[in-house]
């Protein structure tokens, strides 16, 4: 069971870096190839070399005359162009969940320093500047898996062609002259042989396609930093709880004048209709407000007195 974990651990992690080509060449690498290359084709290439008979009793003669008909079991070739293929993602995706679990490190920490009321959800998200590292390795990558591909589909049908022959004739040494030798299910292997083919030709194009798709991205946001652009996730989100922050203070100001108005109101309606004492006591806080507000004119005048005789004096 460890190893569907890891193997699930992986599939997610690539579902969550990739974009939607990825993640169908993912599908057609565990459905189309992993799955039936491990339920279909291991039976039929079981007894492949057993049942490859050759009309002569030479020793050694089926040996060759199978070995010069098959350099590779199509088993195995497709197994190790499985392997090939799959490295580098699974590198990548090694390399991805490694920077997972440190942005998951680093938010923990950073909760851990705050307050509990403050602390923000763990999504651990890669930040920015980890997102611009991880493109150009996923590119590379992708870049890798078409080659592969492109070069593994040259391989194929160089090896095998499109087709199976059911009778094979050989001359080679040791055998003393032309034998016929016949190969097991000839038609099952052609099917099978024209089935992985198409779908080395589908996993080719979605690479291609998702390699042009990904490059032109990485490419148009490259392009804006250096022009100026449209700001990135990470000052766009700052600028928008600054905005969030002063609209709070905004509102809290507003909040406190409509107080202060409905003080003043209130207290005016008090004076209007309150006795002597009332009035008494607003004559006074009259007194008192036209006093200093004299005295704060005198001062200006005196203020600009001064500033006059400095002028004349310097003159």
């Amino acid at each position: 069971m460890g190893e569907y974990e890891v193997l699930g651990g992986l599939i997610g992690e690539m579902q969550t870096h990739s974009p939607l080509l990825g993640r169908l060449w993912l599908h057609i690498m565990l459905v189309f190839r992993i799955l039936i290359l491990g339920t279909v084709a291991s039976d039929l290439f079981d007894d492949e070399q057993a049942e490859f008979e050759c009309n002569t009793a030479q020793p050694g003669c089926k040996q060759v005359c199978y070995d010069q008909a098959f350099p590779i079991s199509q088993y195995r070739f497709w197994v190790f162009q499985i392997v090939l293929i799959s490295t580098p993602t699974i590198l990548f995706i090694m390399y991805a969940m490694h920077l997972h679990s440190k942005s998951q490190a680093r938010q923990e920490d950073a909760n851990a320093t705050t307050e509990p009321l403050m602390q923000k959800p763990d999504k651990g998200e890669l930040n920015p500047r980890q997102d611009r590292n991880v493109t150009p390795l996923y590119m590379l990558n992708v870049g890798f898996r078409f080659l592969a591909e492109v070069a593994f589909l040259v391989a194929q049908w160089a090896l095998y062609g499109f087709r199976v022959e059911a009778r094979f004739p050989c001359s080679t040494f040791p055998c003393p002259y032309t034998v016929d030798c016949f190969t097991s299910r000839p038609m099952e292997k052609t099917i099978l042989l024209c089935f992985y083919f198409a779908v080395g030709l589908l996993s080719a194009l979605f690479s291609l396609v998702e390699l042009i798709h990904v490059f032109t991205k990485w490419r148009r946001r490259k392009r804006a930093a250096m022009t100026g652009g449209p700001p990135d996730e990470e000052t766009s989100g700052r600028n928008q709880k600054e905005l969030q922050k002063l609209t709070q203070v905004a509102v809290g100001d507003e909040g406190g004048l409509g107080v202060q108005r409905g003080r003043s109101g209130s207290g005016g309606g008090k004076r209007g209709h309150g006795g002597t004492s009332g009035s008494s006591s607003g004559g006074g806080k009259g007194r008192v407000s036209l006093g200093r507000s004299n005295s704060s004119v005198g001062h200006k005048t005196s203020r600009h007195s001064s500033q006059k005789s400095r002028t004349g004096l310097l003159l």
